[in-house]
């Protein structure tokens, strides 16, 4: 069963609005319905496989996609089909980490996959900016929170830390999806010892 939290960093980051002045809860806003254009090119993507798909999303779109329910979500999930969940979780403040993790939290998720651009897994410093930056292979969520790495937001590993829900950071890179869902061990794994 696979469910997909999709951002939208590649046409609009509320953050960025409300950094160059934009009320903040209006620019979130705008994040989240660029997480729907995502969602539904990405469900055309599969659907054109021949996988079928439902896009869920936390803001009323009724005309091209189906609300968050999790009864439903979980029955689609039942009936193999792939859910995206879109548009976060409906609400301003809060980053698509912490969609993640509470709809990975709401589905009773085995696991959050978070694949990366360019990068291996968790590093203790930014390795775009910083080449002496050292691979983490494995660390707690706790310690993930304490050292201030850049992995999720705060709130997410903390519902991820309080829930023993454990996260599978890896590139994003041929291959890697299907290998970390078959056990195989790629790049880095934030637990709760």
């Amino acid at each position: 069963e696979i469910a997909i939290v999709l951002g939208a960093g590649n046409i609009y980051r509320g953050i960025s609005g409300a950094a160059e002045g934009m009320d903040r809860a209006t620019a979130d806003y705008m994040g989240m319905l660029a997480i729907v254009l995502n969602a539904l090119q990405l469900q055309d993507a599969l659907e054109r496989l021949d996988v079928q798909t439902r896009v869920q999303s936390a803001l009323h779109i009724a005309e091209v996609a189906e609300p968050y329910i999790r009864r439903r979500a979980m029955r689609h999930l039942e009936k193999n089909r792939i859910v995206i969940f879109a548009a976060g979780t409906g609400n301003p403040f809060f980053t698509t980490d912490t969609a993640a993790a509470l709809r990975a939290l709401e589905i009773g998720a085995d696991a959050i996959l978070m694949a990366k651009n360019s990068v291996q897994g968790v590093y203790d410093a930014d390795p775009n900016e910083n080449p002496d930056a050292q691979f983490i292979p494995q660390l707690t969520h706790l310690e993930a929170i304490e050292r201030g790495l850049q992995v999720m937001d705060t709130t997410a590993l903390s519902l991820c830390m309080d829930n023993r829900l454990p996260i599978y950071v890896f590139e994003l890179a041929e291959g890697n999806i299907s290998r970390v869902a078959g056990g195989e061990r790629v790049g880095t794994i934030i637990s709760t010892r």
